[in-house]
């Protein structure tokens, strides 16, 4: 056995290496490769902002006495006034307005919006200009004397509230309407009206002359909301038809009537004949229309909704 390890100089020995050195890894060789990292997936792109809406009004129509505006109500809209006047407004941010044959200057249109900001746009209505018209036919119309109009005509005028106070659902009010009957114009919306040298209040529609019996049709959508079997004392046959928002058509002095209360009807569509009954000097279809005539109604000149006749 050797024992050259342990001779004189144990320590140089040591120093020198005769102790194995301990296990050095090795080196990593050319075909080595770090762990890869899988890249970072691309962030979306940014969803861009919606465009604000203007906080404003829409309007399209007359401005002025006895006319009407369809419009639509800024975004967010929760109330709608017209000088302090409730308006209904459509799911959609529709509403109607109107302006009666008496109507003021200016009108003043609020909108409150859902953080509670007012929204206000100023409406100068255009005044119109009215005739005088003499009428040969007493005031009272088809009553026998003065004291049975006034018997009669309380239960009359209690049945045309009713009637319009109804609200019916239609989009009737949208339509561009139609002249229920065409010929010559006998009377005019606005006019002043004499009776027999007797004022009476203003003419509240138009008057078109047409032989009797000739058949009428609805100037829009609408629900039938009164059918007066029985002659009124100034009506006559009175028909009045509900086009929704508030908006009703009358048609006064009706030989007959071809359709009943709760009846849905569209425009085109046949409603009756045209005649002389109640207060009347002749055949002739007087066309009214009124809005939100339960209460402080509004008068409009038919003329403005239906435009020229044709």
């Amino acid at each position: 056995m050797s024992l050259r390890c342990f001779g004189a100089g144990p320590l140089l020995l040591l120093a020198a290496g005769c102790v194995p050195p301990a296990e050095v890894p090795a080196a990593a060789g050319p075909s080595s490769s770090p762990a890869t990292v899988p890249a970072p997936a691309p962030l979306p792109a940014p969803t861009p902002p919606p465009p604000p809406v203007p906080a404003e009004f829409i309007l399209d129509g007359q401005a002025g006495q006895g006319g009407a505006m369809i419009g639509r109500a800024p975004a967010t809209t929760r109330a709608l006034t017209l000088d302090d006047r409730a308006i209904p407004v459509a799911a959609d941010g529709a509403f109607l307005i109107a302006f009666d044959r008496d109507a003021g200057p200016v009108a003043h249109l609020v909108a409150t919006l859902a953080d509670g900001r007012a929204v206000e746009r100023r409406i100068d209505v255009a005044p119109g200009s009215w005739r005088i018209e003499h009428v040969n036919t007493p005031w009272r119309g088809s009553a026998r004397s003065d004291a049975d109009f006034e018997r009669r005509r309380p239960a009359e005028l209690a049945q045309i509230r009713a009637a319009r106070a109804v609200q019916a659902e239609s989009g009737g009010w949208r339509q561009t309407f139609i002249w229920p009957v065409t010929g010559r114009f006998s009377g005019f919306f606005g006019s002043q009206r004499v009776y027999q040298g007797k004022p009476g209040s203003y003419h509240s529609g138009t008057d078109v002359a047409v032989p009797a019996g000739t058949p009428f049709v609805a100037p829009a959508d609408g629900v039938v909301v009164l059918a007066a079997e029985t002659p009124f004392t100034l009506e006559g046959h009175l028909l009045i038809v509900d086009h929704g928002m508030g908006l009703t058509s009358a048609f006064l002095h009706c030989q007959r009537l071809d359709v009943r209360v709760g009846d849905r009807v569209v425009q085109g569509q046949r409603l009756g004949t045209v005649g002389a009954t109640g207060r009347a000097t002749g055949p002739h279809m007087h066309w009214g229309l009124m809005w939100q005539g339960a209460g402080e109604g509004a008068r409009l000149d038919p003329g403005k909704l239906a435009g020229p006749m044709r």
